[in-house]
Formats: C-alpha cells, structure tokens, sequence
C-alpha cells in the first residue's frame, strides 16, 4: 500500500498538478493539505474522475485538509482535533481506509515569534500530543501525516543557522515533536534514512528548489502497528519541478499489508 502526504498550497488552484502526479504516482491513500477552499468548492467531481475518494475539512482560503483513497471513500473518524471547542481551524481530518486509522494534519506555521500566533502552535501541539497518546492506547494501526510545520533537527534544514528563531525550528517546537516521537511513534522518513539530508519544501525565491535549500517539514509518524509494515520513504521531487506547482512535494511512504493481513 502506498500512502502519501502533499500540502498543495491551494487544491483548486493546482488541481492540474494534483491530478497529474497522482496519474504517474498512483498512491492508494493521499493526505491533503492547505486546500484554501471551503468545503462546497472542494472539487469532489474531478478527485473521483482521476479515481479517488475522499472526505475533506475545508476552510474558505486557509487551512483545510482532505485524505483521498483510491477506488473508495474513506471512512471518515473525527474532523477536527479534540481538545479545543472553540478552534475554528481546518487543520485535522481522520478516516479509516483498509483497516489502518489515517490522521491528516496541517500543523500551525506559529510565525512570528514571539506571538501569539507561536503560543498558539504550543497549544495545538499539546492537544495532538493528548491525541495521539489515546490512538496508542487504542493499539488500532494508525499513521499521523501531514504538514507539521517542523524541522526536528538540524539535518532537517538547509542552512540551520539562519533559523533559529524562526517557529518551525525554535527549541520548543522540535522539543514538542521529540515528544511526541517518544510515545512510541516512528518517524518513517528519519527511521529508513537517518543521516541523510532529505527536504520536502523549497520556498519560491532564491531559486532554492534549484540549489536544494530547502526544509523537512512533512513527516509521517507510525504507530508500532504500523512501523513493521514500512517497505520505503520517499520525497517525490518531480513534481516541485513542474510549472505553478506547490512549494512542498509530496511524500510517500510504502507498506508492505501482506503482513498485516492477520492483525486487519
């Protein structure tokens, strides 16, 4: 099975590179995020014609989050991250697909810091972590995925001195990621590959998709159900290549669910 995380930096915007990478690519399951459209404008028709299925949590110009499958709709579990009530962000959807529980998340930016837009990433992250401990403690296979808005270590960005007081990389942000790791959770990308240098965003100037001076901000997390299955982790570059493409590429992880036939 062949999962994949992609900001999209705006789905109806970009809905010809959507739709050609997942024609080359052709994941089973996509996590979606940035849509930046409410849900009545989500292109639903065109997803099902490239042959996917999908639930979505939109937000009228920012934010929004969609998980796709192939051949199928997702089983949709909670739209929304718990914990907050009057958190009018689009930034959590949650579906079942073929037995593995799916979390897509668009993590705050927190920028700038101080702020309160910073302190309000610290308290989105602290609700995840509140989350997450229950899916561990449900021991149902699940993957959280998306956009975390997090460069965990130093390896994870191009040129860390020139970040250090930026919010995807302060000492409290990639402290709360270790965190959240440290519950039982495997990073799939870091996990098959530890030392290398691997980005999954480039900002647009400077032509630093070029010079690959880019960052490692979207990340799969395992859950120990899941973490055996992991065949591969990849960062599909080509399509941050392409003309008016998002910032971010996708990433693509590969499971081997012939092992999992057992416990599904």
């Amino acid at each position: 099975m062949k999962i994949a995380t992609y900001n999209v930096n705006g789905i109806n915007g970009r809905l010809d590179i959507l739709s050609r990478w997942l024609k080359e690519d052709t994941p089973d399951v996509v996590c979606l995020q940035e849509l930046k459209t409410d849900d009545a404008r989500f292109p639903r028709k065109e997803i099902e014609r490239a042959g996917y299925g999908a639930i979505w949590h939109g937000q009228r110009s920012w934010n929004g989050v969609a998980i796709l499958a192939k051949g199928k709709i997702p089983i949709l579990t909670r739209r929304g991250l718990p914990g907050d009530p009057d958190d009018t962000h689009s930034r959590y959807i949650e579906g079942a697909v073929d037995g593995i529980l799916v979390g897509c998340l668009y993590l705050p930016n927190g920028n700038p810091f101080p702020g309160a837009k910073f302190d309000y990433k610290l308290r989105w992250f602290r609700r995840l972590h509140e989350y997450a401990a229950e899916l561990l403690e449900l021991e149902v296979p699940s993957i959280l995925a998306g956009d975390f808005n997090v460069m965990p270590t130093e390896i994870d960005v191009y040129k860390p001195e020139r970040w250090l007081d930026d919010a995807l990389f302060r000492p409290e942000v990639r402290r709360a990621y270790a965190d959240l790791v440290a519950q039982g959770w495997t990073d799939a990308v870091r996990h098959l590959h530890p030392e290398e240098r691997i980005y999954t965003f480039w900002k647009y100037w400077r032509n630093s998709f070029e010079r690959d001076a880019g960052l490692r901000i979207d990340h799969f997390l395992l859950s120990p159900a899941v973490a055996p299955w992991l065949r591969s982790a990849t960062v599909r570059k080509k399509p941050r290549g392409w003309e008016h493409t998002s910032d971010h590429a996708p990433v693509m992880i590969e499971l081997d669910v012939s092992k999992a036939g057992a416990d599904l």
